[in-house]
């Protein structure tokens, strides 16, 4: 094998495994969490949610008057399906003062990430 071939083969062995490193999901040290928070609808959380989470629909159009209730020092992992209405989530609750949010993606993945099991 040629120097070459083998300097590909390195650099593509590299690149392998910081691509597979990077798709773990990071935990997240449950014992500081004030709260896991479930932004999807009711029907969504109904069919299955983490156990624990308590349902706020980003999407009710009182999403804002019920979150101003938490402590916004507090620590809170938020989730949705696939993580984009987290995202929403976690960007109103920093703009309402909030200092700790973490958006755990979607369903499966917050559930890897915090280590709580799915219930219905």
């Amino acid at each position: 094998m040629s120097i070459f071939k083998k300097l590909i083969s390195a650099v593509t062995a590299v690149f392998m495994i910081v691509g597979l490193s990077s798709c773990a999901a990071p935990s997240v040290d449950m014992a500081s969490v004030t709260a896991v928070i479930d932004v999807r609808t009711a029907a969504e959380y109904q069919a299955g949610h983490l156990e624990g989470a308590v349902n706020i629909d980003v999407e009710s159009g009182v999403f804002e008057q019920e979150i101003a209730q938490l402590d916004k020092a507090g620590n809170y992992v938020i989730y949705c399906k696939s993580g984009r209405r987290a995202g929403i989530a976690k960007d109103t609750m920093l703009s309402l003062g909030f200092t700790s949010v973490t958006n755990a993606g979607g369903l499966s993945d917050a559930a890897a990430t915090t280590g709580l099991a799915i219930v219905q």
